[in-house]
């Protein structure tokens, strides 16, 4: 129990002073094995767990949506994304940032990341909400906390990792995300308008569209759609009857995915040979870091659990007295200070090893808890001091200030809290959908 303790200290120490999460977490658990067993013990779990990685087939899903979202991006269809939506909503005052809200949301749905899908639609929206003279901290929230909704909308990178650390079933885990993902666009819709209620000026209303233009942008998103119907529709068995009988594994579903966005991206002329080795090259390079971090976190879970610290977690909260779900607010309430020194993939690896036997051995539902931790993560995302959205959000438009932007998007993680307590409170928003697979 000491030794683990001293063990997550020691991580957090190393994390704080600047080594990789991966480095840290690796490096922790081999020592603290090898105190625990023999040095030669810890190597070796070490080495097999590096090989086992290599070659688990399951894993592949991570490369395959990843290939998928760069796809799409080089395929342009973050912009008609964002034309659709500002079809639909641009015409009212906020609406520009609503409609990027929306984009948002939609291309979470084929990317499955935050950072890239705030990097992106920065470049696509920043420009045409500056142009109608919104104001820099309600553009850049809007963004931000959009992009916030990569993790949760499936295909969803971090839930496929949560799905592999715990053995929970990722097509359980896609599904369960998707109200969760509905009530985060609609809450983030609202904190627009409030913002817009209290300063009419931070949101004037855009140019309405005639009814040619409108039915021209609503007909670019039709490759979009299809995508999305593909790969979640064969993952869950919307397919499956006659003639065709067509059911996907997560791995599958991938694997047709990333085929699709590049056909895609083929037929839209957005790749040429250059851009092509470009994705390949992101996609490895993405792929090799998340790897790493997977590798870390196995190896430091070795150790924690070998140390007894989950086992002596649940002996002193059994000793509390606590109920459930009082258990539970007090985990929340600790991921939700990590949250302001952690960005989101360490924060869940460094925790998920700990907290899950925890939860689990409480009668908590795993495909619920980490629904949860994945919302809790999202707020991480833009919250101070790291806010790492806020960051890649600053790197991109570059002449806005990060004070501006956690400015204005305090609204929006107080709408993110409000979520988080209602699916806290009444996990069938999360379950209805698994449950009728």
């Amino acid at each position: 129990m000491t030794a683990s303790i001293i063990g997550f200290a020691a991580v957090l120490v190393l994390v704080l002073a600047r080594m990789p999460i991966a480095l840290a977490m690796g490096l922790v658990g081999i020592i603290g094995y090898a105190h625990e067993t023999s040095l030669r013990a810890a190597i070796s779990m070490a080495g097999r767990l590096i090989i086992d990685t290599a070659q688990n087939y399951g894993l592949s899903v991570i490369p395959l949506f990843i290939l998928m979202g760069l796809f799409v991006n080089k395929g342009g269809l973050s912009r008609e994304l964002y034309r659709a939506s500002y079809a639909l909503l641009g015409r009212f005052r906020g609406g520009l940032a609503m409609a990027t809200i929306l984009a948002c949301g939609g291309f979470s749905a084929i990317c499955g990341s935050s950072l890239a899908t705030a990097a992106t639609m920065s470049k696509v929206a920043m420009p045409q909400m500056r142009k109608y003279g919104y104001d820099d901290s309600l553009s850049t929230a809007a963004i931000a906390s959009g992009g916030t909704l990569g993790i949760l909308i499936p295909p969803s990178v971090i839930l496929i990792i949560y799905g592999l650390l715990t053995e929970t079933s990722i097509g359980k885990l896609f599904m369960a995300g998707i109200i969760p993902g509905l009530l985060g666009v609609f809450f983030y819709l609202l904190a627009v308008r409030w913002t817009v209620w209290r300063n009419p000026e931070a949101g004037p209303a855009g140019a309405p569209l005639s009814r040619a233009e409108k039915i021209a942008a609503f007909r670019g998103v039709w490759a979009v759609a299809l995508l999305f119907i593909g790969v979640i529709g064969g993952l869950y068995g919307l397919f499956d009857f006659a003639p065709l009988h067509l059911t996907f594994s997560p791995t599958e579903a991938a694997g047709m995915g990333a085929m699709g966005a590049f056909l895609i991206a083929l037929s839209r002329r957005g790749l040429s040979w250059k851009g092509f080795w470009e994705v390949l090259t992101e996609t490895a390079h993405t792929t090799a870091q998340l790897f790493a971090v997977l590798i870390g976190a196995w190896i430091f879970s070795n150790f924690v659990n070998l140390a007894g610290l989950p086992d002596a977690l649940k002996a002193a909260v059994t000793g509390l007295g606590l109920p459930p779900m009082g258990v539970m607010l007090m985990i929340l309430l600790v991921y939700i200070l990590l949250g302001t020194i952690f960005e989101s993939l360490s924060m869940l690896l460094l925790t998920v090893p700990i907290f899950f036997p925890l939860v689990t051995s409480l009668g908590f539902d795993p495909v619920w808890f980490g629904i949860i931790v994945v919302v809790v993560t999202e707020i991480s995302l833009i919250t101070p001091p790291v806010g790492l959205n806020v960051f890649v959000l600053k790197g991109v438009v570059g002449d806005v200030t990060t004070g501006t932007i956690f400015k204005g998007v305090t609204p929006f993680w107080i709408m993110d809290i409000i979520r988080l307590m209602l699916l806290t409170l009444i996990p069938a928003l999360v379950l209805l959908l698994p449950a009728r697979m």
